[in-house]
């Protein structure tokens, strides 16, 4: 039996509750997937604004564009077009494909924002969990950005949100001798499936190995919950390597959360990381 596929319009509408306009599933690619898609919510009457790029996450294989919490209301409230994209995902598409798309997608922002209220000299790169690694990544593997005509030069910061994979060898290793030393069984679908069984290719999608002086990485604020060894683990490590590269970072953990309540309560009033986050985006567009 034939699949079709049926794109929906472009829809163009006030958000309630966020006090901006949002315009639903615009299609960045050409032919485009049903989820080469993306939300843009901007201020009434915005020009000229500073935007922020969201990437959801989800494990790479669930996760959509409308996951965004207080994000919109709070970046609007701060002078802030928000940008929300889907991407492909696992199974049906590998790891370089979707990184792809999420690339051609802050491409199709940085020459078209401009239509809907944004600057597309200030762009900021943010992203949770699977989303993380893939903001990470797209911010220092500039060969993904160049393919699109984007320079770094755009990207004024960087926020990852609780990721476990800037490091992708050392997150196997860790997890595969937890398993091995516990007697679990292998897991069915994990962190070596997903990145393919080649340890080239873990090396290759890891923000770490890219870090180098003279890139023009952005600034990096680095959010992770406080009390979950590995997230932490690999929040540091990555820190340290960009700090030995002198690019701009702070790693900060937040206490008495989850993985979860760490992404839904940012931009909500007295959310230790919030106030983090609007700290870095001050000094990041001065």
């Amino acid at each position: 039996m034939k699949r079709f596929l049926i794109l929906l319009p472009a829809l163009a509408l006030a958000a309630p509750g966020f006090g901006q306009n949002l315009k639903s599933n615009l299609p960045y690619a050409s032919p485009a997937h049903e989820r080469h898609v993306l939300d843009i919510y901007a201020p009434p009457g915005a020009k000229n604004l500073p935007v922020v790029f969201w990437i959801h996450g989800g494990g790479w294989q669930t996760g959509d564009k409308t996951s965004v919490q207080e994000k919109p209301r709070a970046f609007a409230a701060r002078g802030f077009v928000f940008v929300s994209t889907n991407y492909r995902l696992l199974p049906a598409v590998d790891m370089g494909t979707l990184t792809r798309d999420v690339a051609k997608s802050l491409g199709w922002v940085h020459a078209h924002i401009a239509e809907h209220g944004g600057d597309p000299q200030r762009i900021l790169v943010m992203g949770h969990s699977a989303g993380a690694q893939l903001a990470a990544l797209i911010c220092t593997d500039d060969r993904y950005l160049k393919a699109e005509s984007v320079s770094f030069s755009v990207l004024k910061g960087c926020v990852p949100v609780d990721g476990d994979t800037y490091d992708v060898p050392a997150i196997i290793e860790t997890a595969e001798t937890r398993r091995r030393v516990h007697g679990q069984p292998p897991a069915k679908f994990g962190h070596r499936e997903k990145f393919g069984n080649d340890p080239a290719k873990h090396r290759d999608f890891s923000a770490v190995t890219h870090v180098a002086k003279g890139k023009g990485i952005p600034p990096f604020l680095i959010l992770h919950v406080a009390d979950h060894p590995d997230n932490t683990a690999q929040a540091f490590r990555f820190g340290a390597v960009l700090k030995q590269a002198g690019i701009p970072v702070k790693v900060f953990g937040a206490k008495e959360t989850n993985h979860n309540r760490l992404n839904a309560n940012l931009g909500t009033e007295g959310d230790p990381s919030t106030k983090e986050l609007y700290e870095f985006l001050d000094r990041a567009l001065k």
